[in-house]
């Protein structure tokens, strides 16, 4: 972690001062109708960038959020605008969750508004670059979020470095969103598929034993590539497990019919299922069709959002996954408790992952703003460049300086058998959760190359 610069304020307390999170939600709409007095002319002494200072000379700055609201992801992605929707409503009510995370959070961020505008992208990386593109040039947008599909979440990395807009990824799960394909104008928070991998590896080789044998089934887009190449990679060099097939699939597939019946004849003692979304459940539930569940045991090392929701029965029973937050956490963190409360109050049920990370992305970019006490993009990029550490709702977090990766625990989880639960949404046991930068490869280990602030 970066050394804290200037006097003797400490690393966290110096963070803490900083705001958060906030509110809105629409199809290309804007927030609340209340208007705060602007701030100050923040950083009058610098040059023109991205779109500072158009975006932030008023009294309100603008968001665009792209998340897939029709396709395979859809389910997923609503869950993650509502996170980003609270997040913005309690940053302009300065609500006290808020304040838990940034004490020096009033309303607003350094006083402004947040409003924002909503697209759909389908999980298509062109449509999410077309969406952005559009809030940058009619709304002046000083922050993009996006992803759920890691394909959107790269694309959107670059036009972030092009059009110097920080951008913050919702949900992606590729190695290469702070890897090869890392930016200086783009940050992740959630876990992904080396951590996922490093978190999750042990835990198997523990329950299945060694020298296994696996099949994967993987969607043929970065995050399906890198999260299997992560696993295999692990279990056969840890544990001695062989990898007997590897069935490529394409993203939104209906019929898993073909790689099922390949994976069924394989011989495999585990079926490692990386689809995600609507994808992840229509395959296992064809799967256990196709007799794969009676052979082998599942395996999702990477898990989806309201999975065992949508793919009934018990079939997600004493299946073992790994994930960035689960709302079982919250006799652990009281600010996740706090959030699941909030959450609950304002959408009826508890919140799954994406919405937390949406909400704690958002939370955190208004920390750094008010941290560097301007909107110019290169201060709040240094910002949280300086690695202080924040209180989350998984505890005390960080970003790494040199990929912009957030250093956060990753959540080892079990699901339940229907007679095991003890409500409608306690799904999963949360088995453990590890510390996640003894989980992390070396920041240039995936070829990350962060680019020029200017």
């Amino acid at each position: 972690m970066a050394k804290s610069s200037g006097n003797s304020t400490s690393r966290r307390d110096f963070l803490r001062r900083a705001a958060v999170t906030g509110a809105g939600l629409g199809a290309f709409s804007t927030g609340t109708a209340q208007l705060f007095m602007p701030g100050p002319a923040w950083g009058q002494a610098k040059g023109a960038i991205g779109t500072y200072p158009a975006g932030s000379s008023g009294s309100s700055v603008f968001v665009g959020l792209t998340m897939p609201r029709t396709g395979t992801y859809a389910v997923q992605g609503e869950d993650e605008l509502k996170g980003a929707q609270l997040a913005i409503e309690h940053i302009n009510s300065g609500n006290a969750l808020i304040k838990a995370i940034s004490p020096k959070t009033t309303k607003g961020v350094l006083g402004k508004e947040v409003k924002y505008g909503v697209a759909d992208d389908e999980a298509k990386p062109n449509a999410g670059v077309q969406n952005i593109s559009r809030f940058i040039t009619e709304n002046k947008a000083v922050l993009m979020m996006g992803g759920t599909s890691s394909a959107v979440a790269v694309a959107l990395n670059k036009l972030a470095q092009r059009e110097k807009v920080i951008f913050l990824s919702s949900v992606s799960g590729s190695n290469d969103t702070t890897g090869k394909d890392c930016v200086r104008y783009g940050f992740r928070e959630c876990t992904y598929g080396q951590t996922a991998a490093a978190g999750i590896g042990p835990v198997l080789l523990k329950e299945f034993g060694k020298g296994k044998k696996a099949a994967y089934l993987t969607p043929d887009y970065t995050y399906g590539h890198t999260v299997q190449k992560s696993m295999q990679e692990f279990l056969n060099k840890e544990g001695g497990w062989s990898t007997v097939t590897n069935q490529v699939c394409p993203l939104g597939a209906p019929d898993y019919s073909s790689f099922l019946l390949n994976i069924a004849n394989s011989g495999a003692d585990i079926f490692l299922n990386i689809n995600w979304g609507h994808d992840a459940v229509l395959s296992i539930q064809q799967a256990k069709q196709f007799g794969v569940l009676d052979k082998q045991k599942l395996v999702v090392p990477y898990q989806v959002p309201f999975l065992a929701r949508e793919v009934g029965g018990d079939l997600m029973g004493g299946v073992l996954a790994s994930t960035s937050y689960w709302w079982g956490i919250e006799d652990k963190f009281p600010l996740a408790k706090q959030f699941n409360d909030e959450f609950s109050k304002k959408f009826g049920y508890k919140p799954e992952w994406g919405a937390q990370c949406c909400y704690l992305q958002i939370a955190m970019w208004a920390n750094m703003v008010e941290t560097a006490g301007s909107f110019y993009p290169p201060d709040v990029i240094k910002a949280y460049e300086a690695g202080k550490e924040m209180d989350t709702m998984v505890g005390k977090v960080h970003f790494r300086p040199e990929d912009h990766q957030l250093v956060r625990p990753v959540i080892i989880v079990r699901g339940k058998k229907t007679s095991a639960m003890k409500g409608k949404e306690d799904y999963w046991d949360v088995l453990e959760i590890l510390p996640g930068e003894p989980l992390m490869q070396k920041p240039d280990a995936f070829g990350c190359k962060l680019g020029d602030y200017t």
